[in-house]
């Protein structure tokens, strides 16, 4: 039922017959962007590192077989130069959405930097040689916004707005933040240095949501899946974050690629919250057999520093982000994207499905 929901509630329509690019189309958030599209009738230009994969494109191609659209199949790799010429011919419109997204790696440089940047250089560098791109969509995150939590307390208005820049983030300190942040800033110097195509960037809150793909890989699982196996029963911190629908985050892409008006950065996120109201308010969307272990009430931050290390994370990190409010300013994005924010708890729960 959740996947056959429209994903544009908007008014939004194709403002062009040529095809639209998607890159890293068996993504999570891509996925929604490719259904979003071929519901309008657009025809698809999916890129994938490999469409031999079956688990990487059968959930695309069972929305293509009922929807009006047309889905196209590319192979590229992020780190090839050149990868996306032939899936960007003709088309006027690029989302790009591929870019890793993981808070446990072994090699930031080479498991985040180089993928988010190097991609990113390389499908503009693609766009640079099509003439007939007039726009790009990048995804971007919040994350090129701040860092730690207590940053948005500082910020003009006490909340993240599309003029924030993340300033704190590095290889050996939150480096995905930080890959968000170098790719992004990348892309804006491209295309200020480029021929004319115009630049989008959708910066989404933490995305929660069902998934197109019955084997959800994105780390936004990882979460309800610890909230989901009782890792916070005893006491979940009070984690600043943002949550969003990954539908309104495909709706935000897909308005960023035809509203004429469309500019600039572009925050999209539906509730401003923390990991302990997340986990507690989850239970009112579930059976009790499903949400006994859900956490019933707020670690202490004092408890939560000390035990930092052993769940993951560093105590500056703790220090920085539990008792503290992530608020973003969504102005932009109602009103010139025209998104209605759903309701992202709602959607946690439909996560646990897949779980």
């Amino acid at each position: 039922m959740m996947q056959m929901e429209s994903v544009v509630r908007s008014a939004v329509q194709p403002t062009t017959d040529a095809p639209v690019m998607v890159t890293g189309a068996s993504g999570y958030v891509a996925g929604w962007v490719v259904k979003g599209l071929l519901e309008l009738g657009v025809t698809v230009h999916a890129t994938v590192r490999d469409s031999s994969k079956p688990s990487s494109v059968n959930h695309l191609k069972a929305a293509a077989n009922v929807l009006p659209g047309t889905l196209k199949f590319f192979d590229a790799n992020l780190l090839n130069e050149g990868d996306f010429d032939e899936a960007m011919k003709g088309c006027e419109i690029v989302i790009h959405t591929a870019s890793p997204f993981t808070q446990h790696v072994k090699d930031p440089q080479r498991d985040l930097i180089d993928p988010a940047l190097k991609g990113t250089r390389n499908v503009l560098g693609s766009v640079e040689k099509t003439a007939s791109v007039k726009r790009v969509v990048l995804t971007s995150s919040i994350a090129a916004m701040y860092t730690d939590a207590v940053e948005c307390e500082h910020m003009p208005g006490g909340m993240l707005s599309p003029e924030s820049w993340n300033t704190t983030a590095s290889l050996t300190y939150e480096p995905y933040h930080y890959s968000k942040t170098l790719a992004e800033r990348a892309a804006w110097e491209l295309q200020r240095q480029g021929r004319g195509w115009e630049l989008v960037v959708i910066n989404p809150a933490l995305v929660v949501g069902p998934s197109l793909n019955p084997v959800p890989t994105s780390e936004s699982f990882g979460i309800v899946r610890q909230l989901m196996r009782g890792d916070m029963m005893a006491g979940a911190p009070r984690l600043g974050l943002s949550l969003v629908d990954v539908r309104d985050v495909a709706e935000g892409h897909i308005a960023a690629a035809f509203v004429p008006e469309a500019n600039g950065r572009n925050i999209i996120a539906g509730k401003d919250c923390d990991l302990c109201w997340a986990g507690m308010e989850l239970r009112k969307y579930l059976p009790v057999s499903k949400a006994w272990r859900l956490p019933r009430w707020p670690m202490p931050k004092a408890a939560f520093v000390v035990l930092a290390p052993a769940v993951g994370v560093s105590r500056q990190f703790a220090e920085n982000n539990v008792d503290h409010v992530v608020r973003c300013d969504t102005t932009k994005s109602r009103e010139e994207l025209g998104i209605t924010y759903r309701d992202p708890i709602e959607a946690m729960a439909h996560m646990t499905d897949q779980l």
